[in-house]
């Protein structure tokens, strides 16, 4: 079986078809499980891995699309939302909430339906890279369509 076979690298790969029949999910040889593994992997900047990061927020969940080379702003975050307390998703929140595993977040492709914030500063590179289900798996796309296809609504949320 190859990772191409697994189920939340399919559910992504289905999504990326219906969207843009020439987009595919990329299999790397080495992990791309952190950002700058990935960077690394693929030989682009920090910055153009979008990393996806779930928040638990006051009464739900809230992914947020990051630049590699940026942190989620807490504080932004609160802000943004009008609310008083935001802090990570645990690992099993993660899994449950969008399905995938912590290191193979993909920002499309959820179990659940979730607000969706995407980093103002992601659209500096012409090309993004973002997990497609496993930490060997990715995805190229360009901001306006990582826009599109998340849904996303774009946000100053980094520090």
């Amino acid at each position: 079986m190859t990772l191409l076979d697994k189920e939340p690298v399919k559910r992504v790969e289905n999504i990326l078809k219906e969207f843009d029949a020439m987009q595919k999910v990329i299999v790397l040889d080495t992990s791309a499980r952190t950002a700058l593994e990935a960077a690394s992997s693929l030989g682009c900047e920090v910055g153009a891995i979008v990393k996806s990061l779930l928040f638990k927020t006051e009464n739900s969940f809230t992914l947020c699309l990051v630049a590699g080379d940026k942190k989620a702003s807490l504080n932004k975050i609160k802000k943004t939302l009008d609310i008083k307390d935001v802090s990570m998703a645990s690992a099993e929140d993660v899994k449950n909430i969008t399905g995938y595993t912590i290191g193979g977040v993909s920002p499309i492709g959820h179990s659940n339906k979730i607000d969706i914030f995407i980093d103002k500063s992601l659209e500096r590179f012409t090309s993004l890279f973002a997990a497609a289900g496993h930490p060997n798996c990715v995805f190229k796309i360009d901001f306006k369509n990582l826009q599109k296809i998340t849904n996303g609504s774009i946000k100053e949320i980094t520090e």
